[in-house]
């Protein structure tokens, strides 16, 4: 029972902490933005590592004025105080992940993306390894005809946790760096030299 209410608590807690401590990193930094030449109107998987998450709404931002995405995320209890996060920026988001649940979680997705939504991936997510591309995101681009779009946000200043993801946490009062890629059309491609191609335009950005 104890346990039960505490998790309650940290529902309503710890996402609006979060939201407001994502918004005091956003405000108090300088911010870079490295954007593509053309923005896609139609529906695109935006790829980023799961320890670059924090920041990548405000990098959204600048593709959709008027949100309209589904991320995925794990679903367990830390993927619960997400998916909270989430809906202070207006974001969606899908449970599960495609390791488990994989077949459940792709459908989601597709459907997700042929109804007009983006959708945010970790590819490496939710539990690792670090930097390893899963096969989902590109079942769901080539499935659905939709590019994908690299994120990376470099942080002058930061801490960096000793979780798997090495998950990365800007601090105030530094620059924000953000990059995303020009669209990449993996519909022709198969699947090892999709994932290796997602991979290196990831890489070129991480910290």
């Amino acid at each position: 029972m104890k346990k039960r209410i505490l998790r309650a608590l940290s529902l309503v807690i710890v996402p609006f902490v979060g939201m407001l401590l994502m918004r005091l990193v956003y405000l108090t930094n300088r911010k870079i933005f490295h954007l593509p030449s053309r923005i896609p109107e139609e529906p695109v998987v935006f790829a980023f590592w799961h320890g670059d998450l924090l920041m990548q709404p405000y990098l959204y931002f600048q593709f959709r004025k008027t949100p309209k995405a589904n991320v995925l995320i794990s679903d367990h209890f830390d993927g619960a105080l997400i998916s909270k996060t989430m809906k202070y920026f207006h974001l969606g988001t899908i449970a599960g992940s495609t390791n488990r649940n994989a077949a459940r979680v792709l459908r989601h997705a597709i459907t997700s993306l042929k109804d007009g939504y983006d959708i945010g991936i970790t590819p490496d997510g939710p539990q690792g390894p670090r930097y390893h591309v899963n096969d989902g995101v590109v079942v769901m681009a080539q499935r659905t005809g939709a590019k994908v779009i690299v994120y990376n946000c470099r942080p002058t200043r930061y801490w960096q946790l000793g979780s798997w993801d090495k998950f990365v946490i800007p601090k105030p009062f530094g620059t924000l760096e953000f990059f995303a890629s020009e669209p990449i059309d993996i519909s022709a491609m198969d699947l090892a030299d999709a994932k290796k191609l997602i991979k290196e335009r990831l890489m070129e950005h991480a910290l």
